[in-house]
């Protein structure tokens, strides 16, 4: 299942990654033609707050989540309400540019993180399209936390 949501719902987008969903972020300026020519090539399920491209894409039998709130955790219960998060593809994805993370070896990180970020974690992750690099600290806790709580409000 995969995700594009325009310029208006970066923060989602961002959630949506961090869940493990292939979600395409439309942060620049990429016209509505093109919005719906992406998501009928890649077959992405269009999220957004554009009444008007909402049309569009429904013109073209596209599917499409109508978001009607600025609110993020109403956004994520949208979007999540009748979807199964899997708790093992958390942090699978980059939350910068999407692309799936590989798991790397603990000593290949020892220069490119703080001491304590090292010495605190045995796995770490690599996007290996922007060199972002990715571990379960504390960060890692909050986020199940906050999906553990939108679940039991859905």
């Amino acid at each position: 299942m995969k995700f594009l949501c325009d310029q208006m719902l970066g923060t989602l987008a961002k959630w949506m990654r961090i869940f493990g969903f292939d979600t395409f972020y439309a942060n620049g300026e990429i016209d509505d033609k093109e919005l719906i020519d992406i998501c009928s090539k890649e077959n992405r399920i269009l999220i957004t707050r554009d009444k008007i491209l909402i049309q569009i894409a429904r013109r073209e039998n596209l599917k499409t989540i109508d978001i009607n709130t600025i609110d993020i955790d109403e956004q994520i219960k949208k979007v999540i309400s009748d979807r199964e998060i899997d708790l093992k593809k958390v942090l699978s994805r980059c939350i910068l540019c999407n692309t799936a993370v590989d798991e790397i070896k603990k000593d290949e990180v020892k220069d490119k993180v703080l001491k304590k970020v090292y010495d605190n974690n045995e796995k770490f992750w690599l996007c290996k399209k922007c060199d972002k690099i990715y571990w379960k600290g504390s960060h890692y806790e909050n986020m199940i936390d906050k999906i553990n709580e939108i679940k039991k409000l859905l």
